[in-house]
């Protein structure tokens, strides 16, 4: 997992073309213009899905983990906790979905907070929970880009 913000993102280019491309559009667009739903950046190799939604309470999510994508959660807008874990550490409470590229798990981890600008990049081996609040259930705008590993 990396957690920081969006000024530093040159100092992960060298993670991959496809990380940068994703950082790129990230930096080129505004972002807070974009429609919710999915935007095709490079096929199925990168794309991102722009969300609005309100924040929830810790237990009424589980973690998530991929294997075929790396989640790049930036949000534009709002604050949230995303928690994470090694996915190794939690319980498997829905198997691995190979069409959604998503396993469902349950447990407990600790929790970042990311604010407008920031960004958290989640690996395969990271579970992670998005969308909880921080003190109140509060309206957030956020792009998750998934890079194609």
């Amino acid at each position: 997992m990396i957690y920081d913000s969006i000024e530093n993102a040159r100092l992960y280019f060298g993670l991959g073309e496809r990380i940068k491309t994703a950082f790129e559009f990230i930096k080129t667009n505004d972002c807070s213009l974009l429609k919710e739903g999915k935007i095709e950046i490079d096929g199925n190799n990168i794309f991102a899905l722009v969300q609005k939604y309100d924040t929830k309470d810790p237990e009424e999510a589980k973690f998530e983990a991929h294997q075929k994508y790396i989640d790049i959660q930036y949000m534009v807008a709002g604050t949230e906790n995303i928690g994470f874990v090694l996915a190794d550490y939690l319980d498997v409470v829905e198997d691995y979905n190979e069409e959604k590229d998503v396993e469902l798990l349950d447990g407990d981890g600790d929790f970042v907070q990311i604010s407008e600008g920031e960004f958290v990049m989640f690996f395969p081996d990271d579970a992670h929970k998005p969308g909880i609040k921080v003190e109140e259930n509060e309206p957030v705008h956020k792009m998750v880009i998934k890079v194609k590993i």
